[in-house]
């Protein structure tokens, strides 16, 4: 992939392999312009959500974007929904499928994880920022027995291989527009992530509590009554979905 590839005001950097691209706009935190991107063919150290490890070979797509919202903290949780819908858009319009979303932020095409999304913040230093990193399974060919039953690719779901280059230009200007509607609006992607959410209407487990996921609320938490009747409202943590990944 090359700069040539994509059109965009922020600058987009390429590289062959990085350890996190997450990791890589940290380190420029204090200098890097807001919006600007870095691409990487492979990562050597991805990092997922709850300290896990991603993996991240050639053949998928590596991207994080650094973000400089004057708005309130409180609403930044929010940018992470959005940015599964900006994943959705990218691949539905490109490939020509229909992605869904396991609450709160894993990506679905045919049942199987095909993305996860990484969003941190970075309070230390001169220049608070966030960081919005994403990768996406798009021609990855093989997985390790013990993701075979959770994980999948693009090009394993359509049958046909991915244009990285443009896949990452597809991406950007969905996250750059879902990203400008946020900042006037934090429930700009709601209705949609709403339709894609393939956890409602599903038997969900949160620890060791069975329960019902009912609805997303406003605020992009997932509503769910559990077991002994009492309904709570989750807003981050983790939850297997029965029907999804074997569970």
């Amino acid at each position: 992939m090359s700069a040539a590839s994509v059109s965009r005001a922020s600058p987009v950097l390429f590289e062959d392999c990085v350890d996190s691209t997450n990791l890589y706009l940290r380190r420029m935190a204090d200098t890097a312009a807001d919006g600007t991107a870095v691409v990487a063919a492979s990562q050597s150290a991805g990092r997922g959500r709850m300290g896990r490890s991603f993996l991240s070979p050639e053949g998928g797509l590596y991207l994080s974007v650094l973000l400089r919202p004057e708005t309130d903290p409180e609403r930044l949780p929010t940018l992470t929904p959005a940015a599964a819908v900006a994943v959705c858009r990218a691949v539905d319009e490109l490939c020509g499928v229909h992605c869904g979303i396991k609450w709160p932020n894993d990506v679905l095409l045919d049942g199987k994880k095909i993305c996860g999304i990484l969003v941190e913040s970075v309070l230390g230093g001169e220049k608070p920022c966030v960081i919005v990193g994403i990768g996406i399974n798009a021609n990855t060919a093989s997985f390790p027995e013990e993701l075979r039953p959770i994980a999948g690719s693009i090009a394993e779901a359509s049958g046909r291989r991915v244009d990285l280059h443009a896949l990452a230009e597809a991406l950007l200007r969905e996250l750059d527009g879902l990203y400008a509607a946020w900042l006037s609006d934090a429930g700009a992607a709601l209705e949609e992530y709403r339709s894609r959410c393939a956890s409602c209407g599903r038997e969900v487990i949160v620890g060791e509590r069975r329960g019902f996921a009912l609805r997303v609320g406003d605020d992009y938490s997932l509503l769910v009554r559990f077991s002994d009747g009492a309904e709570e409202a989750l807003r981050f943590g983790e939850v297997s979905v029965r029907g999804l990944y074997g569970a």
